[in-house]
């Protein structure tokens, strides 16, 4: 594949990215996760055997300019929170595919060696296992 014809499809696959990105709609950063609580109640449900905790309850944690924040989320707006959490990590892979292709591109057009990815190593990592309570 000669250099002009590489330079060619980098340059429709930046394009077609910058297109994408503007299809993505609302978006959030973090995680969304679902909590069932014990109240303090002495003869409450949720302290029977076995216990059923009140809930879900939802909320999202992110990091957002170097503080972490905590929101919750409304039973009615779980679906809309997990479509922004979505796009939002499309846009960061669209955005990663875009800094690739500009690396790339760039070599190409000034002659020099490009940039090569960085391969992250597989470290084994031992999870607890998570236990759904309800």
């Amino acid at each position: 594949m000669t250099t002009s014809t590489r330079q060619a499809q980098l340059e429709a696959k930046i394009d077609q990215l910058k297109q994408d990105l503007l299809t993505l709609g609302d978006l959030r950063p973090g995680t969304l996760s679902e909590q069932y609580n014990v109240c303090g109640k002495a003869g409450c449900a949720c302290k029977a055997e076995p216990p059923r905790k009140h809930g879900p309850y939802y909320q999202v944690s992110f990091t957002w300019q170097g503080r972490s924040h905590t929101q919750f989320v409304r039973q009615e707006n779980v679906a809309t929170t997990r479509q922004q959490l979505r796009n939002y990590e499309k846009l960061r892979a669209l955005v990663e595919a875009w800094i690739a292709a500009g690396l790339e591109l760039a070599a190409l057009r000034f002659g020099t060696a490009p940039v090569q990815p960085r391969t992250r190593r597989k470290v084994a990592r031992r999870a607890a296992p998570r236990a759904k309570s309800q």
